[in-house]
């Protein structure tokens, strides 16, 4: 089976959030089970590492036909572990500093899309399906159904897209069927791409792609209501027969605390006395006072969809009336920064903010710290709490989409669980769990230690993931 899978970020070269990860590990996991699989993304001239940049070979060039003009396509390849990957080149369209939020993202990353179905057969390998990721290549299938329809090798394409977050649809003026694509209104309506007047790329993708899938089972369904649809629960809802979900996994070589090297010391679930030493470790790191109060340590965007509204609202009283430190690492909105800043001001010694991305650190914080924050209000999968578990710091998290789905709730009876949860999304139960949490392991150290060895013991690896992804393939294949 051949299978492209096209995306607008793919680590190691380059990544913005979860899907980079996605772009990599599901292929490289697709490749195990056997599957003939291809990665295409853009080539981002000068955000790539430049060790990557020295293995890349020139394989095409063409032009393709963009509104009114013709356009340079350069095809370039490189290998990443197993999988051939093609990147996409053009200096107008991805010579820049950034990846998202340009006056032209709708016709740079329609290039992007006419470009690598054109690529198939410059570079004479016509997959069985291609996997379409989020908005950026989310009109690959209406483009094969529509203005490739008459290329007979691309005839028998089947086309999956996942959604990763539907928050984000790339939506831009109905000029773009001329000047982009070259194409005509005949899906300009509500079967089709158009939403509020304009064309909405991620709701022709939803239309028009044999399978649909989003990265957790729990956001399969909440994007179906009202509440979490972003304005395509209809239509996500009449797509209902081809919607799934499939939890996403993290990559367990990587992230493994037996191996890492970027921590202290490295331990596993049968010997932790390591993980204390990563303990101490973060805390002179942080400039926080060598304890052993617990460490509640949170790496996100500091945004208020990742509930760091309402941790602040809880925080200045859980630092006052509990014995434990605090540690977060993230970037985000000014006016949450600010505050987590004069917060640490006030409680220099308990609270330490690093106002920066930094994988290094991030990942001296899951090895470091006793429990994990993430409250997100909604959280399509998820993948921090994933790589805490396997570090064996306990998260804390909102009920919610793949948060939902890959934490167990803690009980206090039987001592199942994996993690600490709350349903209900107020500051004041948050503040609840997180004191639920400092006497789990300040006065139930036992109980704590249990919860920890079943955390690290959940399997996150992509192996079940990528099993259901070749499933759908394959019945597109019948």
């Amino acid at each position: 089976m051949k299978v492209l899978f096209a995306a607008a970020e793919g680590a190691p070269l380059y990544k913005v959030g979860g899907l980079g990860d996605v772009a990599y590990a599901l292929p490289q996991a697709l490749h195990r089970l056997g599957v003939d699989i291809r990665v295409v993304l853009p080539y981002y001239s000068r955000l790539i590492p430049d060790d990557y940049r020295a293995q890349t070979k020139d394989v095409a060039h063409f032009t393709l036909q963009f509104g009114q003009r013709n356009v340079y396509v350069g095809i370039k390849t490189l290998m990443l572990g197993e999988v051939p990957v093609y990147l996409i080149d053009n200096e107008e369209f991805f010579g820049r500093d950034y990846l998202y939020g340009s006056w032209d993202d709708g016709g740079r990353f329609g290039f992007f899309q006419m470009a690598l179905i054109e690529m198939l057969q410059v570079i004479d390998w016509i997959p069985d399906v291609i996997h379409v990721n989020d908005w950026h290549t989310a009109m690959v299938p209406v483009l094969l159904k529509d203005k490739y329809q008459w290329i007979a090798p691309y005839q028998q394409i089947k086309t999956q897209l996942t959604i990763h977050n539907l928050q984000f649809q790339g939506e831009f003026p109905p000029s773009v069927l001329d000047d982009v694509f070259g194409i005509g209104r005949q899906y300009f309506n509500d079967d089709g791409f158009a939403q509020n007047g304009a064309v909405n790329y991620m709701k022709g993708g939803i239309n028009f792609a044999d399978i649909v899938s989003t990265v957790s089972p729990s956001y399969a369904q909440e994007i179906q209501t009202p509440a979490m649809g972003e304005r395509l629960d209809g239509t996500l809802r009449k797509n209902a027969g081809k919607l799934a979900g499939i939890l996403n996994g993290i990559d367990t070589t990587l992230y493994n605390p037996a191996t890492d090297p970027t921590i202290a010391s490295t331990y596993d679930a049968a010997d932790l006395t390591g993980k204390a030493r990563d303990k101490a470790a973060l805390q002179n790191r942080m400039q926080l006072p060598i304890s052993d109060d617990p460490v509640f340590g949170m790496v996100t965007r500091l945004t208020r969809q990742k509930g760091v509204d309402l941790l602040l609202n809880q925080l200045e009283n859980f630092l006052l009336h509990q014995p434990v430190q605090v540690v977060i690492l993230g970037t985000g909105d000014a006016d949450l920064e600010g505050e987590l800043l004069a917060l640490a001001d006030r409680f220099a010694g308990q609270l330490a903010v690093q106002l920066r991305f930094d994988e290094q650190l991030a990942r001296q914080i899951y090895a470091g710290a006793d429990f994990f924050m993430m409250p997100s209000a909604f959280e399509p999968s998820g993948l921090a709490q994933m790589m805490a578990m396997r570090y064996g710091t306990i998260p804390i998290v909102h009920e919610t989409g793949g948060l939902r789905d890959s934490v167990q709730p803690f009980d206090p009876n039987t001592g199942s669980g994996t993690g600490l949860s709350f349903y209900d999304y107020r500051p004041e139960v948050l503040g609840t769990m997180l004191a639920m949490g400092a006497d789990l392991y300040v006065n139930h150290f036992a109980d704590y230690q249990q919860l920890q060895q079943q955390a690290m013991q959940a399997d996150f690896s992509w192996d079940k993931a990528s099993a259901a992804y070749l499933a759908h393939y394959q019945s597109l294949m019948r």
